[in-house]
């Protein structure tokens, strides 16, 4: 329940996050629970309470949830952002049509990184699919850029030399509550937000278990580095400490810095003693909008977090603003951009609004926000103090992508071949030399089907499948032709 004034709060007196009731036919409690992992106790009180009413199971005649038409234009809620000055690219994580976009600092676009269909593929850039990306990292040795795939409950990498996109951890499934080791691909995540990269360690904000993970970025192997699971907002040695749905990562040499969503806090973690301490925020049900020092200091449900000049910079994003808080004893906030009402205004920074900015990025005096419910890239210019509004522009596709095609294809449960023959046009053949390719694979977070390796005959593709459920196969791939002389 979206129970933004606390009424339903109230009234069940309610005193955690989350809480759940099941409430029966007649309206009467029949149960409650606080905390995460409810399903197990929740199913069991089902099954006892199910033969005491008369339940109509008759299927309703139409779906009642109401897809959102996505915005016009090049970026539809952009999420995070990350920067490489030294060759001057930025990095959006386009969140709305499941891509990332890298532009020049000007919003020039240079690429588009996946195909814009949600899906979990590695590949190629143009062929590459991601659902619902968020946090993003720039490693600037390798050149390549880490994607906190949330949708997908997934850690992604694209080698920024040749396009190629790898999955380095998670399956595409959520995790179950409680989960402790990832060996790369083989065990499941929950809901990365952020990632960050710093001494050749990749750490993770993983929202979904409420803690911060350390990965190697090479195997995908990782484990908790803070937070032992709980959601709350305790301080102490990392492992011990709590932290609350963390969703935005900063570091520097002293220390790493997080965006701790549910608590409206910024926690700091320190690199050499492992001390977490919290410079703004009190708990899970303290929030507000306020600036001032120490416990004065209001944030609500901040995303976003990174460094200027020795300061945090906090997309604050329900109070559709970018904060300034500075580290001293005790810290201080102050209001960098943005008004307490949302808006899409640019100009004097005290006269700008955003609309729940999610992600913020630093180059030289130059702040980018990912300004999500505006759909836009914004930029605070520090000398000038002003706000103003990137005119990001569409990169160049590398090719024709076609929209996908819809086959219902009805096969008996058991082994059978399903065959592919691409349909040319006068005058064609396929060019062999070229580095075509087709790949089947079912669809995220399906187990329905199997599929064998696929083979090609030089006219067709055979792609062996085993069905024992009904379920979805995506077939991608993309082929290459070429004219052939009327004497060949």
């Amino acid at each position: 329940v979206n129970d933004r004034r606390f009424h339903m709060w109230q009234q069940y007196a309610v005193k955690a996050w989350p809480t759940f009731y099941l409430i029966d036919p007649n309206g009467y409690i029949a149960g409650t629970r606080r905390g995460e992992g409810v399903y197990a106790p929740v199913a069991a009180l089902l099954h006892r309470l199910l033969p005491t009413y008369e339940i109509d199971s008759t299927p309703l005649d139409e779906r009642l949830d109401v897809p959102v038409p996505l915005p016009e234009g090049v970026l539809a809620y952009p999420s995070k952002i990350a920067v490489d000055q030294a060759r001057g690219r930025l990095f959006v994580a386009d969140s709305g049509h499941h891509r990332i976009l890298v532009t020049d600092l000007d919003g020039n676009g240079l690429l588009r990184i996946g195909s814009g269909r949600a899906g979990l593929a590695d590949g190629d850039a143009d062929m590459a699919e991601f659902f619902r990306p968020q946090g993003l990292a720039y490693e600037a040795e390798r050149d390549r850029l880490f994607v906190a795939d949330t949708g997908n409950h997934a850690i992604r990498s694209v080698d920024l030399q040749s396009g190629q996109v790898r999955t380095v951890a998670g399956t595409g499934r959520q995790a179950p509550y409680g989960f402790a080791k990832v060996k790369g691909t083989v065990d499941p995540l929950s809901s990365p937000w952020d990632v960050i990269v710093h001494a050749g360690r990749l750490y993770v904000a993983m929202a979904g278990a409420h803690q911060v993970w350390a990965f190697d970025p090479e195997t995908g192997e990782g484990e908790p580095f803070a937070g032992d699971g709980q959601e709350n907002l305790v301080d102490g040695p990392r492992r011990q400490a709590i932290f609350a749905q963390p969703s935005g990562l900063a570091a520097d040499e002293h220390a790493l810095y997080v965006a701790d969503s549910e608590s409206s806090a910024v926690r700091r973690i320190d690199w050499t003693s492992g001390e977490v301490t919290t410079p703004a925020g009190l708990g899970l049900f303290v929030f507000g909008d306020a600036d001032g020092e120490g416990e004065a200091i209001r944030l609500q449900h901040p995303l976003g977090v990174a460094l200027q000049d020795g300061d945090v910079l906090v997309a604050d994003t329900y109070n559709h603003a970018i904060k300034r808080l500075t580290l001293s004893e005790p810290a201080r906030a102050e209001r960098l951009a943005g008004q307490s009402e949302a808006g899409h205004t640019d100009g004097g920074l005290a006269e700008a609004q955003f609309d729940e900015p999610s992600g913020v990025a630093v180059a030289g005096s130059q702040v980018y926000v990912a300004d999500t419910n505006n759909h836009a890239i914004r930029v605070i210019d520090l000398g000038a103090e002003r706000v103003s509004t990137l005119p990001v522009t569409e990169p160049p596709l590398p090719g024709h992508l076609p929209e996908p095609r819809v086959v219902d294809a009805r096969v008996r449960p058991g082994a059978s071949v399903l065959y592919i023959e691409p349909a040319l046009t006068d005058g064609h053949v396929l060019n062999m030399a070229a580095p075509g390719d087709l790949r089947a694979r079912i669809s995220t977070g399906s187990r329905k089907l199997r599929t064998g390796e696929v083979t090609f005959d030089g006219t067709r593709w055979r792609i062996p499948i085993d069905v024992y459920e009904p379920g979805d196969l995506r077939i991608t791939g993309r082929i290459y032709t070429c004219d052939v002389p009327d004497s060949a």
